[in-house]
Formats: structure tokens, sequence, C-alpha cells
């Protein structure tokens, strides 16, 4: 049992290293008749997919299945308990025991993807590796963005915007800001942005360079439905100057919407 519970800590940790939810399903509790006994793990993938151990198989290992995807959706833990008596009246097993399994979602760390490598994307790159974020910075400027200028960041995307953005794995788990020098940058790689399935899309700069943003992009055919996905002027309102005090109230707005406390979807 020992190094079975080895080797599934290990599938997980190395899953989850690689970018990839799964969830760790344990027999936490069994009594009476019941096909695995408490400390049985089971490692589901993010798609269903069994990666490792089992709680006994049949009916009540795919229910088990079924509650770790909605785990992995929503992220929260659940302790889920079954009697294994009756299927007549809904009991997914005969045996004649009790079953409590704890599914525990286990998700890869959140990707912050700076667009903009100048003062306010080097001060956010730092805040966000702080707070516990994988950091990806990209800019045409490969000057800028190298791990030189950018020590805080795990990964340095230098060339044009386009191309770079294109070599991105986008999921729910990540979040976007647009901190570049013009509106003119915004418009080139936004939509290809709001087509992506992330968390947040932010963009930097006034309400009225904002304004001129939505209109062209409303010219090149980018729906008010994606444009109201857009946080801007990117940040919560704290009357920040500095671009240590912009990266403050950018990430302060990222936790916001992360943690399902956020309101707002769009200030146009």
């Amino acid at each position: 049992m020992m190094r079975d519970t080895i080797d599934v800590l290990k599938l997980a940790a190395e899953h989850t290293e690689r970018g990839a939810p799964c969830a760790l399903c344990t027999v936490v509790r069994a009594s009476g008749s019941v096909p695995r006994h408490a400390g049985s793990k089971l490692l589901v993938s993010g798609d269903g997919a069994i990666l490792a151990g089992t709680i006994g198989g049949g009916e009540m290992e795919s229910r088990v299945i079924a509650a770790a995807g909605q785990a992995l959706r929503d992220g929260k833990s659940r302790l889920l308990t079954y009697q294994l008596a009756d299927p007549s009246s809904g009991d997914p097993g005969v045996c004649g025991g009790e079953v409590e399994v704890f599914v525990d979602p286990l998700l890869p760390a959140p990707t912050l993807v700076i667009i903009g490598a100048g003062h306010v994307g080097r001060a956010l790159a730092h805040v966000a590796r702080w707070a516990g974020f994988r950091v990806v910075v990209t800019d045409d400027r490969p000057d800028l963005c190298s791990p030189a200028a950018i020590p805080d960041a795990d990964a340095h995307l230098a060339g044009p915007l386009v191309e770079q953005i294109a070599r991105i794995t986008w999921t729910p788990l990540t979040y976007i800001a647009l901190v570049t020098r013009s509106s003119a940058i915004d418009v080139s790689v936004l939509p290809a942005l709001l087509r992506a399935p992330v968390a947040y899309v932010g963009v930097i700069g006034s309400r009225r360079r904002w304004l001129t943003t939505v209109e062209a992009l409303r010219k090149a055919g980018v729906s008010d439905a994606d444009l109201a996905r857009v946080h801007a002027p990117i940040g919560l309102e704290i009357h920040a100057e500095t671009p240590e005090e912009i990266a403050i109230s950018i990430m302060a707005e990222i936790v916001q919407v992360r943690r399902n406390q956020s309101t707002v979807v769009s200030r146009q």
C-alpha cells in the first residue's frame, strides 16, 4: 500500500507540474464488506481517464470519476459517502458495507501571460511570481524580453507578437495582461486572445485609449460579446501611479476574478 501511494502521489505531482489538472480520490473510511479499504487511491485526469490506482472499480468508481470531473471544474474538494447494499435504491454495489471517498482537485499553478515587457510588465512579473503564478512574458523587443531584463518570468517569448502568442497554450487557468505601449498593438493581438478559453483578459491604458481600441476592433469584426470579456482599464482603482503600484492593482483584480469575488465583467 505504501509503495502504491508513493507512486500515485509522484504521478500526481508530475502531472500538475506539466500544467495538467488531475483529481486525487482517496478512500478515507470503510466499514463492513467493501472492495477497497481506507488509504486506497485513484488518480483521475482532467478528461476523466484513470491515471493510476483504483478504489474498487465498478459503479462506485464510475461515480467517483464523475465527481472528480465536477471537482476539477469548480475547484472544490468533496467528501462522498456510498452505501453498498441495495442497488434498487440507488446504491452503487451490493457488498454490504459503507465507504467514504475524499476527492481533491489538484490544479496546476495559474499562468499569467504578460504582453508587453516595459516598466509595468517587469513590475507585474515580479508581483505575479510572488503571488504564486507561473509567468510568461512576450514582447517584440528582445532586449526587454529576456531573463536578464525580467528575471521573475518563467518563459520569455521575444519576437513578433502575433507569432509568439500563437505558441502559447491557453487554458481556463490562464490570465492575460496586455500592458503594451500602444492601442495599435492591442488591436493586432486582441482578436485572437478573445477567442481563447482564458479566465481573464485585461488591457492597460486610459478610458480614451480603450474606446479607440474598441472602435478599431469593432471595425475588424470583433463582437460586443467578446469585447465584454475585457477588463479595461486594467486593474482595481486604487489611484496607482508608479509601475509597482499599477502592478499591484492589476494583480488585485486578477486575484479577485480568480477567487470569484468580482461582479464586474467590463468597464467599457
